[in-house]
């Protein structure tokens, strides 16, 4: 199945239902797994056919999806905003490098408050998501909220209930902030919560959340702004208060060294930078180091390649933030340890 990514609202609804193997062409890059880049994709994917002819389709299935189809060889690539451990990567055989950093948000459907308008910090965030506070007007919110009225209304809590790196990001930060989150749920891409309503994907969390009165949930920015959702404001590690976009994000990454970490899986949360959004996530490849169709790795690695070199100015009218030129030559280097059967590098320097 082909997919014109005419606008990217319409294309994460697409690539989202597409769950079947696919067939492919000799035009074609398969790939799947998070939804957090998805719209960033489909707008490169846009732009990369009317430059080269070749079409991108991607599943957003999940991060835990994009995971186990690479494990599977179903698709060019999988995607995950939940880095996979050196120890894995060397298992499986695997790659792993970032592709692009965004933002998660915590969004809330309450009528009268605006974006931004409404203050949380970890430790209130990660009461409210472990259940101990259940109402809009708890004193832990109107506290930070002076001079905003807040209703008598039950919190409803709006997860994602797929296998989720936003969910691993997310509950990774409430996790670090909240000691009581981190005993009673826990951090990962799949956690128990203790009560609301499940989402699949981004954009199911962010239909739910414009559906239910009360609610909060959480979504990668992009989302959020694309369907002019209400957004928290968060106090960082700095204690400073910041709003979500993209100079916030790319403070949090500022100084980050993404040679630390086996396939560059750095975490970003919690920046003790100034600036810094405290929910900060790179999203990142996984492509087998022996590739069995190394034509197709090849051009899944010329798409990426693109997309450092011309698809930076998409990212940032998103609100994502590309990778920076230091850490794109450092990324395009390992690329030589993706070799066909007989050990020649697939793609060309």
């Amino acid at each position: 199945m082909r997919i014109q990514f005419r606008n990217w609202t319409a294309a994460v609804a697409s690539i989202a239902a597409l769950t079947a193997p696919m067939t492919t062409s000799a035009n074609e890059i398969t790939g799947a797994g998070a939804t957090f880049p998805a719209p960033i994709y489909a707008k490169w994917a846009e732009s990369y056919k009317a430059a080269t002819g070749v079409q991108l389709n991607y599943q957003a299935v999940g991060s835990g999806g994009g995971v186990n189809q690479i494990k599977a060889k179903t698709v060019d690539f999988g995607a995950s905003d939940d880095p996979m451990s050196g120890e894995d990567l060397t298992k499986n055989g695997l790659l792993q490098f970032p592709a692009v950093i965004g933002g998660i948000v915590v969004v809330v459907n309450l009528p009268g408050i605006q974006p931004g308008q409404l203050k949380a910090d970890g430790k209130v965030l990660g009461d409210i998501f472990r259940g101990k506070i259940t109402k809009w007007n708890d004193p832990s919110i109107t506290a930070m909220n002076a001079g905003v009225t807040l209703p008598d209304t039950a919190i409803t809590l709006v997860y994602r209930s797929d296998s989720s790196g936003t969910t691993a990001g997310f509950t990774d930060y409430l996790a670090t902030n909240s000691p009581e989150f981190k005993k009673e749920v826990g951090a990962g891409k799949t956690v128990t919560w203790t009560s609301g309503v499940g989402g699949r994907g981004n954009a199911g969390v962010a239909a739910n959340v414009t559906k239910v009165a009360g609610s909060i949930g959480y979504v990668e920015y992009a989302y959020s702004k694309q369907n002019k959702m209400t957004h928290l404001g968060l106090v960082n590690k700095a204690g400073k208060l910041v709003q979500p976009d993209d100079l916030t994000f790319a403070a949090a990454a500022a100084k980050a060294d993404w040679k630390s970490a086996p396939g560059f899986g750095i975490n970003l949360n919690n920046s003790g930078e100034p600036n810094a959004w405290p929910i900060t996530s790179a999203s990142f490849i996984l492509m087998y180091k022996t590739a069995e169709k190394a034509d197709r790795s090849a051009e899944a690695l010329k798409f990426f390649q693109w997309a450092y070199k011309n698809g930076q100015k998409l990212a940032i009218d998103m609100d994502y933030v590309p990778m920076p030129a230091p850490v794109v030559s450092q990324i395009e280097a390992t690329w030589a340890e993706i070799k066909d059967a007989s050990g020649k590098a697939v793609l060309a320097k």
